[in-house]
C-alpha cells in the first residue's frame, strides 16, 4: 500500500504542476497580440493538457481509488474524507473547465480576459490548501 501511496503523492505533484500552469499559460494568452505568439500558445497548452494534465489526473484517481478500496471501512465513516472527495470531485470539473477554454483559445475565439484567467488560476490553490489539511490534519 505504501507504494501506491507513493505514486498517489507524484501523481498529485504532477496533476497540480499542470493545473497551476495551465492557467497561467492562458493569461499569458489572452494577453498576447501576434498570431505567431498565439500559435505557439496553442501548442504549449495542447500539450500541458492531453500530455501531463490528463494523464496525471487519471493516475491520481487510479492510485486514489486503491487507496479508498483498502481502507474503505475505515474512510466511509470520516466526515473529512466526504469533504476531501467532493474537492476532488471540484478539481476534476475544473480541469474540464480548462479543456473547454483550451478548445476556445485553439479556435481563437477566447472571451475572457487576462484578469479571469488570474482569478482561475488562484481556484487549484485554494482546493489544494484545503485538501492536503484535511488528509493530513483529519479536522473531523
Amino acid at each position: 500500500m505504501l507504494w501506491i501511496k507513493a505514486l498517489h503523492i507524484v501523481s498529485v505533484v504532477c496533476w497540480f504542476a499542470a493545473l497551476f500552469y495551465l492557467p497561467r499559460l492562458f493569461v499569458y494568452h489572452a494577453m498576447c497580440e501576434d498570431q505567431a505568439g498565439k500559435d505557439r500558445f496553442k501548442i504549449m497548452e495542447r500539450k500541458l493538457y492531453r500530455g501531463i494534465a490528463t494523464p496525471a489526473m487519471i493516475a491520481t484517481l487510479a492510485f486514489g481509488l486503491a487507496l479508498v478500496h483498502w481502507q474503505w471501512d475505515y474512510l466511509k465513516a470520516t466526515y473529512w474524507f466526504w469533504l476531501k472527495l467532493a474537492l476532488v470531485t471540484a478539481l476534476i470539473g475544473y480541469h474540464h473547465l480548462c479543456a473547454h477554454h483550451l478548445k476556445q483559445f485553439a479556435r481563437d475565439d477566447n472571451k475572457r480576459s487576462h484578469t479571469y484567467f488570474r482569478v482561475f488560476n488562484e481556484l487549484p490553490v485554494l482546493a489544494l490548501i484545503a485538501i492536503v489539511i484535511l488528509a493530513v490534519v483529519k479536522p473531523f
